[in-house]
């Protein structure tokens, strides 16, 4: 169970909030020059990245606010987690090793620096 610190709220159990997707995937400059190709991988594709990757989440029964969050999709830890319109803070860790299993050990739950990752953004 991962328990997710709201940016508005403080940690709550992941109960509480839904996925929203790839975060910073920015709107096409002018929609209406884009082929129907180009158009469908704006609204359907996204990266499929093992470790490090920015979120949106929304903290549904909470303050009903979107979010973003640094979560290594292989150990599920969760590096950082910041408002909308901010900019991905920078990963010092390197990607997750490409084991193929994900990990739940102590290791895991390291945050991605004191100065960073929020309060009871752990496991």
């Amino acid at each position: 169970m991962l328990l997710i610190s709201c940016p508005n709220c403080g940690s709550r159990d992941e109960t509480e909030f839904h996925y929203g997707g790839q975060a910073h995937v920015p709107y096409p400059e002018n929609p209406n020059d884009l082929t129907d190709r180009e158009w469908a991988e704006y609204l359907f594709y996204r990266d499929n990245t093992k470790g490090t990757f920015a979120e949106r989440w929304l903290h549904s029964t909470g303050c009903r606010q979107w979010f973003n969050m640094l979560r290594d999709t292989v150990t599920y830890d969760i590096q950082a987690v910041y408002p909308m319109g901010v900019p991905r803070p920078a990963a010092p860790f390197p990607p997750a090793a490409d084991t193929g299993t994900a990990s739940t050990g102590a290791a895991s739950t390291t945050p991605l620096s004191p100065s960073t990752a929020p309060e009871g953004a752990t496991k």
